[in-house]
């Protein structure tokens, strides 16, 4: 009877408890949707009213972004809204509250999405400007040739949100009240029929099944009271030491599992004790299968178990790089650390493993790249110091002959400081230190720039320059860095493209199953081509198919790699199709559209 009478009591304030909270958030449902119904329909009402009364100009105008800027505020100051004027694009041509250049492109948009589907769209959104909930309602509008696009405006919620927080304070406080109420009943109840003996009964047994949560609810000064409080401390005690001990091996085990080095430790008998998820991950083992077993039976990694095997005998701090050929063939370093206990007995050893395969490829490049670097300097500064030495010498008298010196000084230096360019834009690109400024290019324009540039070196080889592009295609992207792909490109066609040949620039529009655009460049030529075994080779830095010819034409075995990398930047991609004598054609798809977040 005891129980049951506290049970129910607990069930009934659950249950009120319970109650009251479906009933609040019902409420809380209806009144919000109720007011944001009235909301939209009175919008929808606004929009129409702006749409039948506005006297709309063309947008085509030049001052068609001052008009309905000016349009925007004057009507948002009468309806107390957020007006927008969006043209058939997604472009804003005119704002209430912003300058339209530096608002983005709306044509994503949910609102103007479900607008343009459903001739009305209406979204809720957080705004981040104005911090906080907003909703928005758009409709398409077309008025003859002077107006194609959506009118939408935009209202706070803050005004329904507060309705709704003051009901929820009333219902919390009353709520309150009513659990305050019931328990003191059901206390006072309980304690009424309960023993403090039954209590202390309870409460030991829980503590003794390990449930340290367990405590006595006893407000007395007599024995039991005294009983009581004791073991109330014990409870507290054998908790706070059991939470410090699983605090500490969770703390253990977090470090060990995120830790990118691997680590296995091996006990004074030879077993694995421990070994983490990196090491897991390294020798392509399971922690339950190696587990307390001998560190030998990993056979599949001889070398390691060479120098496990050192250095457990040694019993020594150990430090060496070993080449481990299972599964993959990688280069580990491996730390280890004899350990002992305080009184000197030997626990066995912690060996720490790092695969440093990537740290030493990389050292290996850079030796590489140092030491091209040094022989495509040493060519020029060796043919400028010669042919100055020679002049400095007096050994040339004739002025023809001094000049071609000088000439070939000149050319030399020029070479070297497009090497030098070159090394440095490349470093740049490699080490992401270069910002990107994207904008619209209009590519048509865009090419009859780069021909333009081009003409001179072309029409001084009789080399035909040919385009076919689409006159109304834009690409997003860096002006600037997508020029110096092309003048990489085209330079490479005339340079290599003998006398009387052609250089064409294809560009086509393409979009894939999902629906994304892109914009395929080619550029092919009918020059001196690249042998089938060069192709996978050319993107890389100081790599030639033909060094003589290379060094005829200026060029230094940096363009190509810079043109990868800067595609890479614009999350494009570059192939390149070529036969020997034929001719070669390269080949750009870069996304119309760049990502926000790039």
């Amino acid at each position: 009877m005891k129980s049951f009478r506290s049970k129910l009591s607990m069930i009934l304030m659950l249950m009120v408890g319970l109650t009251m909270i479906v009933a609040g958030f019902s409420m809380a449902k209806v009144f919000k949707e109720s007011h944001i119904a009235i909301l939209e329909e009175n919008m929808a009402r606004e929009i129409k009213l702006i749409s039948n009364t506005m006297d709309f100009r063309s947008t085509e105008d030049e001052d068609s972004l001052m008009y309905y800027s000016q349009e925007a505020r004057d009507i948002g100051a009468l309806i107390e809204s957020r007006v927008t004027f969006i043209n058939h694009t997604g472009d804003v041509i005119g704002d209430s509250e912003k300058d339209p250049l530096i608002m983005d492109n709306h044509n994503d948009r949910e609102e103007i999405v479900s607008a343009r589907d459903n001739g009305i769209g209406r979204v809720i959104r957080y705004s981040n400007s104005l911090e906080q909930n907003m909703l928005y309602v758009a409709t398409p509008i077309k008025v003859g040739n002077d107006f194609d696009g959506f009118i939408r405006l935009s209202v706070s919620l803050s005004s329904i949100e507060e309705g709704l927080h003051q009901g929820w304070k009333l219902m919390i406080i009353f709520l309150f009240i009513l659990f305050l109420v019931a328990a003191i009943v059901s206390f006072r109840m309980a304690a009424n029929m309960t023993s403090p003996l039954e209590q202390i009964i309870k409460v030991a047994r829980r503590i003794s099944h390990q449930d340290y949560d367990a405590r006595l609810q006893i407000e007395r000064n007599d024995e039991v009271g005294q009983l009581g409080r004791a073991i109330n401390a014990m409870a507290d005690s054998l908790q706070n030491q059991l939470k410090t001990i699983r605090d500490n091996e969770d703390l253990i085990q977090s470090v060990q599992d995120n830790m990118t080095s691997g680590i296995l430790l091996i006990d004074a008998k030879g077993n694995i004790a421990v070994i983490n998820r990196a090491a897991e991950e390294m020798l392509k083992v399971k922690a339950g299968q190696v587990t307390g077993k001998p560190y030998y039976e990993m056979k599949e990694h001889y070398e390691l178990m060479k120098l496990l095997k050192e250095g457990l005998a040694l019993r020594k701090t150990i430090h060496e790089e070993r080449n481990l050929y299972y599964p993959v063939d990688i280069m580990m370093r491996v730390d280890g650390i004899p350990m002992f206990e305080e009184e000197g007995s030997y626990k066995g050893m912690l060996f720490l493993l790092q695969n440093i395969t990537a740290i030493r490829r990389l050292e290996n490049m850079r030796s590489e790249f140092v030491t091209n670097v040094s022989h495509e300097l040493k060519t020029p500064i060796a043919a400028v110091r010669g042919f100055a030495e020679t002049l400095l010498g007096g050994g040339v008298t004739d002025e023809k002959t001094a000049r071609s010196f000088l000439q070939i000084i000149y050319d030399e230096s020029e070479r070297l400081n497009r090497l030098i360019s070159d090394i440095l834009d490349l470093s740049k690109i490699e080490q992401k230190n270069i910002a990107m400024d994207c904008s619209p290019v209009h590519i048509s324009s865009f090419f009859e720039s780069m021909f333009e540039t081009m003409s001179f070196v072309a029409e001084k080889k009789k080399i035909s320059l040919q385009s076919d592009v689409p006159a109304e295609l834009f690409i997003e992207a860096d002006e600037d860095k997508l020029k110096q792909i092309f003048m990489n490109l085209l330079s490479n066609a005339v340079n290599y493209t003998q006398e009387g040949g052609k250089v064409k620039v294809t560009v086509r529009h393409l979009e894939d199953d999902e629906g994304r655009e892109r914009i395929q460049f080619t550029v092919s030529d009918t020059g001196l081509g690249i042998p089938k075994k060069d192709l996978p080779r050319i993107f890389e830095r100081f790599y030639r198919v033909d060094k003589a010819r290379s060094r005829f034409s200026g060029g230094t075995g940096l363009g190509l790699s810079i043109v990868k990398h800067l595609v890479d930047l614009h999350r494009g991609t570059v192939t390149v199709e070529s036969e020997w004598n034929i001719g070669s054609a390269f080949t750009i798809e870069l996304p119309m559209l760049q990502d926000d977040s790039h």
